[in-house]
């Protein structure tokens, strides 16, 4: 009989949480106040309890460390980590889940978390304990593909915006500019995307700008993709 060495795991949770601050696109982190990474920042996250639920583990963590309520929030599992040597303690296998939200309030930290704090996106590389660089990248890929295929982009606007204010979502969470002639015709002929107020803006300066508000698409047909392709 062939003997077979099986893997002792453990399942924890991390959960990267997106907003745009001060134009730019921020994550949610806290500085470890324990070792493992003691003082490094990571994303919230933690160890599934006895008879728990993993997406109530998530929702229980992010409360736990950060202080906001995770049950206000569409948390969607995304990926799963199980690379072995991931996490110094042992085997970890963590299920990562994603929240896109405009409009979060600053966390408190709490648990074994040092702190709690939104962090610009652009200032994280290489910074994160475990592995939760690759977990956040991969977040942020997935948020960018969420602007292309849905109207996510208009939960970041104010009830009623400019189809420049529209382009800044698209230019904070896909971190390069785009072309606004461009952007306002696949905008405009993507049906249910957008409606027009009829009202407009007056800037200090320039032209008055057409206000929109959500239309009632979720989906895009035809998507808007990043480089110009559709």
């Amino acid at each position: 009989m062939i003997a077979r060495d099986h893997a002792q795991l453990r399942i924890a949770v991390d959960l990267a949480i997106l907003t745009v601050r001060d134009d730019s696109l921020h994550a949610l982190v806290i500085t470890r106040a324990n070792e493992p990474f003691e003082g490094r920042h990571a994303l919230p996250g933690g160890f599934l309890r006895t008879g728990e639920d993993i997406d109530d583990a998530a929702v229980r963590e992010l409360g736990e460390e950060t202080g906001l309520d995770g049950a206000g929030l569409h948390l969607e599992q995304f990926a799963v980590y199980g690379r072995p040597d991931r996490d110094p303690r042992g085997r970890v296998v963590s299920v990562a889940f994603l929240a896109i939200m405009p409009n979060l309030p600053v966390p408190t930290a709490g648990s074994d978390a040092r702190s709690a704090s939104w962090m610009n996106v652009a200032h994280l590389g290489g910074d994160l304990a475990f592995d939760h660089d690759q977990i956040l990248a991969d977040a942020v890929e997935r948020a960018r593909r969420r602007l292309e295929l849905t109207t996510l982009a208009t939960a970041f606007c104010p009830p009623e915006f400019t189809i420049g204010d529209l382009r800044n979502v698209y230019e904070v969470v896909w971190g390069a500019p785009l072309d606004p002639r461009n952007f306002n015709r696949k905008v405009l002929n993507t049906d249910g995307f957008v409606e027009a107020t009829g009202g407009r803006r007056m800037p200090a300066t320039g032209r008055p700008a057409a206000l929109y508000r959500a239309g009632r698409a979720s989906a895009l047909n035809p998507p808007i993709l990043r480089g110009g392709a559709r």
